[in-house]
């Protein structure tokens, strides 16, 4: 049985990840800077050994990694910035590096060592080069676009008027995968380390259309959804870094081998974008949130 410390525990992918590690019956340490939070209260209730971390506290970071024999390491720089992410990368790693912790399993982004000019894709890219430098054995996940997405911000704002707004043509492909098999293969990672060291992955569990997602989130909600392209130039006025992310979605693309991920894990239970669709609650979603800020 390992103790695997796992960093963003009250977040989607870190959750997810403490949550199938805690069903293989491995010991979890689940770091949060907020451990009296709903979330980390959950996971306390599943089991897990949940610890105060935070990036940029150091002596923090060492208390909570000491004897730990794996960790999962996650990085954002939404709320902060790509700078901020990378120097608590950094830290993280090596905080890791000096607690003799056998296995780092990092969480990027599928395509962020092709140099594609995306800043959250760059900083992910920098602190995976930190990773290998730290000699401490490795395993690079890097899951493609987050299904979890389209069950807010503007997506579900559109949502709620039957339109699929998305800043991509109908006809463009883009692979996806939810936040649980991203858990899932984590977990398959940490707990075969052997299999998996030096090694970088990037993972996806479905492709779609543009338009083949409006019609499964149309399947899904019951409404008659139908696309419509939100112009990359409305995007920038919110996000550079996310109109970037899409010009490249677009022009690029984000290419995964799903096939081959299925048939080499099927361990995994990988979900298919109806499957992640049907499972959602979809007439709790679509009530409008009177605290929630409209977009502009």
């Amino acid at each position: 049985m390992l103790t695997i410390a796992v960093t963003g525990a009250t977040g989607a992918q870190g959750g997810a990840t403490a949550r199938a590690l805690l069903v293989a019956g491995h010991r979890v340490r689940a770091l949060t800077r907020t451990p009296a939070a709903p979330a980390a209260e959950a996971l306390r209730g599943l089991g897990a050994d949940v610890r105060y971390a935070d990036f940029d506290d150091r002596t923090s970071l060492d208390a909570a990694l000491a004897g730990a024999d794996s960790l999962f390491a996650v990085t954002t720089p939404f709320g902060t910035d790509t700078a901020t992410e990378v120097r608590q990368g950094r830290t993280l790693l090596d905080a890791a590096a000096a607690a003799r912790v056998g296995h780092i399993v990092f969480t990027s982004a599928a395509h962020a060592d092709r140099g594609t000019g995306i800043p959250h894709y760059d900083s992910k890219a920098e602190i995976e080069r930190h990773l290998r430098a730290t000699g401490v054995p490795w395993t690079v996940i890097a899951p493609a676009a987050f299904m979890d997405n389209f069950a807010s911000g503007w997506t579900l704002e559109g949502l709620r008027e039957n339109t699929f707004a998305w800043p991509m043509p109908a006809d463009r492909a883009l692979t996806l995968i939810p936040a649980e098999d991203i858990g899932a293969f984590a977990a398959l990672v940490l707990r075969r380390r052997s299999d998996f060291t030096g090694r970088r992955i990037d993972i996806a569990s479905d492709e779609l259309t543009a338009a083949q997602i409006a019609a499964a989130l149309s399947a899904a909600t019951g409404r008659p959804v139908t696309h419509r392209e939100v112009p990359l130039s409305y995007v920038r006025t919110h996000s550079h870094d996310l109109a970037a992310m899409f010009s490249y979605f677009t022009s690029t693309g984000l290419d995964v081998d799903v096939t081959g991920l299925r048939r080499a894990h099927p361990e995994v239970g990988w979900h298919t974008f109806a499957d992640w669709a049907a499972a959602q609650d979809w007439p709790a979603l679509l009530t409008p949130n009177p605290k929630e800020p409209a977009l502009s």
